[in-house]
């Protein structure tokens, strides 16, 4: 109850009450109301919470077992991906990538390895059996001379090979970054032009330099050259006496297009598809000196550049070998 009271005489004291029971039913009902709504409210919570976190948790679980798998040697193994597009699917898209860069890496890793026993075999086995010979047969100075002259040629040979591979493979990584420098691309090929033809002229092949006097382009320049060098350098191995070689530039705002065509010995069909792979060389270049990393060497160069060489050919007619580079090299790029 509730009670208000006054002193109306210092003799008589008026009290006025007022029963509490109906608030007091209602405070009731309200503690009843708000219990039972709070409890359902922290159960839904609870629900929800946990509900949540398990699609949350599912997404980092694959992620867990797929990496398990990887570490187990299943290389082929990817991370599922849902079509909700939250942050656990682009972490998965991600890893995913990932896992298809580390995958080609070892892959070309393997490819190199294979490559590499299979051509360091028999240069290894000329140096041994020149040494074996001479150890065996040699009873005058100048015999041990021509070995010795033999193997340094042989060691050169495997040098060359081992550098271009490093350099192939750093290129094709992104190790090795490239200078950004500001190239007269027009000036680099009359140069390696004007390099090539007293070759070409020894061989008896006419060659053609059509480019105009200025051409900007932002790159690596020693790249560049040594791009277009192996290039040319290719052109007049395989163009037969009689022949020509020709070089031109097409540009546009953009990018700009080298051509290099040939009237040579040509390309298969079944080779062109192929000839940019480490250490392929086609039948009509096996009676030719080489190594076989000429092109790929040209090809992870272009690349490197946001670039691309592509080869067309007739067989016993001609070829041309176009190399597409964009004008500029942005400073964030990375070798993909």
């Amino acid at each position: 109850m509730r009670i208000l009271y006054a002193m109306i005489s210092p003799s008589i004291i008026l009290q006025v009450g007022q029963a509490m029971e109906s608030y007091s039913r209602f405070l009731d009902a309200f503690k009843g109301i708000f219990i039972a709504t709070m409890t359902f409210l922290i159960v839904l919570a609870a629900g929800v919470g946990w509900f949540m976190a398990r699609r949350a948790v599912s997404g980092v679980e694959a992620v867990t077992r797929t990496a398990q798998k990887i570490s187990g040697g299943i290389l082929e193994e990817r991370v599922p991906v849902k079509a909700r597009g939250d942050e656990i699917d682009q972490l998965a898209t991600t890893f995913n990538q990932m896992l298809d860069r580390i995958q080609t890496l070892l892959t070309e890793i393997k490819e190199i390895s294979d490559n590499i026993a299979h051509d360091l075999r028999s240069p290894v086995t000329r140096i041994r059996g020149v040494a074996e010979v001479t150890l065996t047969t040699g009873k005058s100075l100048n015999d041990y001379e021509n070995m010795a002259a033999s193997t340094i040629e042989e060691c050169d040979r495997l040098l060359d090979m081992i550098n271009t591979m490093l350099m192939i493979s750093k290129t094709e990584s992104g190790v090795d970054k490239l200078s950004h420098e500001e190239i007269n691309l027009a000036a680099l090929i009359r140069e390696a032009c004007e390099l090539f033809k007293p070759t070409a002229e020894d061989k008896g092949l006419s060659m053609r330099c059509d480019v105009p006097e200025v051409s900007p382009f932002i790159g690596d320049t020693q790249m560049i050259q040594r791009m277009i060098s192996n290039l040319l350098d290719n052109a007049i191995k395989y163009t037969p006496s009689g022949g020509s070689v020709a070089v031109s530039i097409n540009e546009n705002e953009t990018q700009v297009v080298v051509s290099i065509e040939d009237t040579g010995c040509g390309i298969s069909p079944n080779d062109l598809p192929r000839i940019f792979e480490r250490f392929y060389r086609c039948d009509q270049s096996r009676s030719q000196p080489g190594i076989g990393l000429g092109l790929s060497l040209a090809r992870a160069i272009a690349r490197a550049h946001r670039g691309n060489i592509a080869a067309t050919s007739i067989p016993n007619q001609e070829s041309t070998f176009t190399v597409t580079l964009p004008k500029s090299l942005s400073s964030d790029h990375r070798r993909q």
